[in-house]
């Protein structure tokens, strides 16, 4: 073997470990001090690879690790981000943050996927490898510099850049929103009746359980520390019930058109409960440049602002990203076009007003 091969050997180590250095620095944002545990994070057991005693070496125990630090990190940050609110709505947001899917997406966007071990078989077959190699990143951060460290890069290097905690949290009270408007593009009538409130044994704070009644028909039931986080948990559980129900649905209509003595079919397609919720902070692929128009063929922009202006609605800042999702505009509860919030508003009252009745 020639002198240069032998060097060569001896380089492709050393340079291997430096191009992971410059990744995990890409990845992190800061330099490991151990880089061993972060190799280990990386090393999926799909290759079956040993340690000098025999044991299996891959990254599933630092996965336990970090998985046990990004509910107590996370569960932190919430905690700060969101003082007052109570117990229910700040596991359900962690419990977003933390998921495998959430996990698994910020894995791909920081290119911490590329730098998985396996077997090259293994990415079709398993959803969740990126997640769980997230989480043992977590677990190989907390080895080499410490709990601090994992805090600072949850903070700073996710929460930060890669995900709208607020966004998170937000879509906590999409349901009861969903579920009031199908039942306003259907006009059937909906209500939500207390059905029990008594104190929790541990902590002496008020527990609600509510339930749905679509036309008189008995929808779902959700309990929680408010009567919203409970009318929240109901909607949720009767949407998904009207999904995979087609006799449910049936049951509101035919007491509908007993009510209204006239017949009729479902307006618009019950929302689904389940759809992907989309957190990640996606960086956007710069758009080439279009070739400009002549005068005589260019156009006038229409400006969203002009737009609301033409059909008499409002468009305050802090509901853009609401109406995107949710355009209840062309739902007419009265003889004159109302905004989406008055819409919501009336059929909240509405509910509510039949729920003291009864």
């Amino acid at each position: 073997m020639r002198l240069n091969d032998i060097l060569d050997r001896i380089r492709l180590p050393f340079r291997q470990e430096k191009e992971l250095f410059s990744s995990l620095y890409e990845v992190m944002g800061f330099y490991p001090h151990n880089i061993s545990y972060y190799k280990q994070a990386l090393m999926h057991k799909s290759i079956g690879r040993r340690n000098e005693k025999g044991k299996p070496l891959n990254n599933e125990r630092l996965e336990f690790l970090g998985d046990a630090l990004l509910d107590a990190v996370v569960g932190h940050i919430v905690y700060d981000h969101f003082p007052g609110k109570r117990e229910g709505f700040l596991t359900n947001t962690r419990s977003k943050l933390v998921s495998r899917d959430t996990l698994g997406k910020l894995a791909e966007e920081m290119g911490l996927k590329r730098l998985i071990v396996s077997n090259g078989q293994s990415n079709s077959h398993n959803s969740y490898m990126a997640g769980n190699a997230f989480e043992a990143l977590v677990g190989a951060i907390y080895l080499d510099q410490g709990y601090d460290a994992v805090t600072r890069f949850m903070k700073k290097r996710i929460l930060a850049k890669l995900i709208n905690i607020d966004k998170v949290a937000y879509k906590e009270v999409n349901f009861k929103s969903k579920l009031l408007e199908w039942s306003q593009k259907n006009r059937v009538r909906m209500e939500y009746k207390m059905k029990k409130q008594e104190l929790d044994k541990e902590s002496g704070s008020p527990v609600f359980k509510f339930q749905v009644f679509i036309e008189g028909v008995a929808g779902e039931s959700g309990k929680g520390y408010s009567k919203k986080e409970a009318q929240q948990q109901a909607s949720e559980a009767t949407l998904k019930r009207l999904k995979r129900e087609p006799q449910f649905i049936d049951a509101i209509f035919t007491a509908k058109s007993e009510r209204t003595k006239m017949e009729e079919m479902p307006t618009m397609s019950v929302p689904d409960p389940e759809a992907e919720q989309e957190f990640v902070i996606r960086q956007e692929t710069p758009e080439t440049p279009e070739t400009p128009k002549s005068p005589e063929t260019r156009e006038t922009p229409a400006t969203p602002a002009a737009g609301q202006a033409a059909a008499g609605q409002a468009a305050p800042e802090a509901a853009a990203d609401v109406a995107d999702e949710f355009d209840l505009s062309d739902i007419k509860a009265t003889p004159e076009e109302l905004s989406r919030e008055d819409i919501i508003a009336a059929a909240e009252a509405a509910a509510f007003d039949e729920a003291a009745k009864a």
